[in-house]
């Protein structure tokens, strides 16, 4: 072999071993420059995040302790002062509105007549009172104030069950 070939194949051998040998080594290994490490942008936004947060949480606890007569929040005005009791002849007057209620607006919308078995006609009116319709025959009641006391060709006659007077419905 060549001396030439030999001393290459030493010196390429020897700089494979130091090499291997490097690399396999632990430990720090020195650098050629040493660098400063920075703390990325984002972690000084997290801290500054952290110390809001912080400052938060202390604003949240309560330093001074609440009034107890404090005014009521559901309440939205004082309550009226109490009057006077009223007089003997007001409470008579407050007692028969109470005894007599308002009469409901009772309109005759329809009448409708059916044959009976024995060859007479039925009829039914149709009323409507306080947005409901009642389809009801003589003797029936329209509302548990009134009841039918007569059908006839364009009219029906009611009867008022407090005060019994009579009330008519004209059909328009």
């Amino acid at each position: 072999m060549n001396l030439k070939r030999i001393a290459t194949f030493g010196i390429v051998g020897g700089a494979l071993a130091a090499w291997l040998s490097a690399a396999a080594t632990s430990g720090p290994r020195p650098s050629a420059t040493t660098q400063e490490f920075k703390a990325p942008a984002i972690d000084s936004r997290g801290a500054e995040l952290s110390a809001e947060i912080d400052r938060l949480h202390e604003r949240l606890r309560p330093s001074a302790t609440p009034r107890q007569p404090g005014r009521n929040l559901f309440e939205f005005s004082a309550p009226p002062p109490r009057a006077l009791a009223p007089a003997a002849g007001a409470k008579a007057a407050l007692t028969e509105s109470i005894a007599a209620p308002a009469r409901p607006s009772l309109k005759l919308s329809g009448l409708a007549e059916d044959p009976a078995p024995d060859g007479s006609l039925v009829r039914t009116a149709i009323i409507s009172a306080d947005g409901q319709l009642f389809l009801a025959k003589e003797g029936d009641l329209v509302t548990p104030r009134y009841r039918i006391a007569a059908i006839s060709a364009g009219v029906v006659e009611l009867v008022d069950l407090l005060d019994h007077s009579t009330l008519r419905l004209v059909l328009k």
